[in-house]
């Protein structure tokens, strides 16, 4: 292990002790419920298992399909859970999905909040692609590396939403701040309910270095696990649900989590330091002219 993931390891240890204290208040919040309170498979039942007492959930990909479920409701703005154990060994061209999306399929008026995890050969590290999409555009991609093993044990993969702003969060560390400017815009995903959707899927044709490293079918199945989905949110209701209009009843929605704390600042400004591999904010090649949303500080 190289002297930098050293320090990480080190620094990161720290940094989680004050995230949980920090987090207490949204792991009260939570509640929880089975698979099949809220989950429906989307296709590959086959591909679907879970562990004798029902806790844990498998899905699996081979040479043939993947797998993935949703919710069987939409939300509105809230907290989003969900521990996931990933593909270990070689995983190079395997995706990892866990993401919010409007729609069933990606019908091209979307909104969407992906987390993307991206397999590797052996031995080295995962990446984890978070995007965001309103009315089907995206090109907000951001990717992180972890100061972890994800797929050594269970780790906690949460958004936070509401309209003044969406966090992506690993183990209570905020990684992502994507703020809203209070304004109509083209950017920022506030208006359509989503539901909820995890799946895992073939994508060697740009998932792992571009495209070069192309997935090992020998290795198959190749299978990700899931458990203790938890959510606290407005869930929707036609044709005007309470949330059509934001209050401030629930925390979710309260001024405390329209910013980071400061313990979250420290955290997210440690993130930003050390596990940042590209963010297309900085991306001027790509982005002549910068999206509008990148003028705006994720620390306000």
């Amino acid at each position: 292990m190289d002297t930098r993931l050293n320090v990480i390891l080190v620094i990161a240890t720290t940094l989680l002790v004050l995230a949980g204290c920090s987090f207490q208040s949204y792991e009260a919040a939570e509640s929880k419920g089975s698979f099949d309170d809220n989950f429906s498979i989307m296709w590959s039942q086959d591909h679907f298992t879970t562990s004798k007492d029902g806790q844990i959930w498998y899905l699996s990909l081979d040479n043939d399909t993947g797998c993935g479920f949703q919710t069987k409701q939409r939300y509105r703005f809230g907290w989003f859970s969900m521990k996931l154990k990933l593909v270990g060994g070689d995983s190079a061209g395997v995706v990892t999905a866990y993401y919010m999306c409007s729609e069933n399929g990606a019908g091209p008026e979307r909104d969407e909040l992906d987390f993307e995890f991206l397999g590797n050969r052996t031995g080295e590290p995962y990446l984890i692609q978070t995007n965001i999409y309103k009315n089907g555009t995206g090109n907000r991609e951001m990717r992180h590396q972890l100061w972890f093993d994800p797929t050594q044990d269970y780790h906690t993969y949460s958004i936070l939403w509401n309209t003044h702003q969406i966090v992506f969060f690993v183990d209570r560390v905020p990684i992502r701040v994507f703020k809203n400017n209070g304004k109509a815009n083209k950017f920022f995903p506030n208006e359509k309910p989503m539901y909820l959707f995890s799946s895992i899927w073939n994508a060697d044709e740009w998932a792992t270095r571009g495209g070069l490293e192309k997935t090992n079918w020998k290795l198959s199945p190749f299978v990700s696990s899931y458990k203790d989905f938890s959510v606290d949110a407005c869930q929707w209701k036609d044709p005007y649900p309470d949330c059509v209009s934001t209050t401030t009843n629930n925390w979710w929605d309260q001024y405390s989590a329209w910013h980071l704390s400061a313990d979250q600042k420290n955290d997210y400004a440690w993130v930003q330091r050390n596990l940042v591999i590209y963010d297309y904010c900085n991306d001027s090649q790509r982005f002549p002219t910068l999206p509008e949303e990148c003028s705006l500080s994720p620390w306000d």
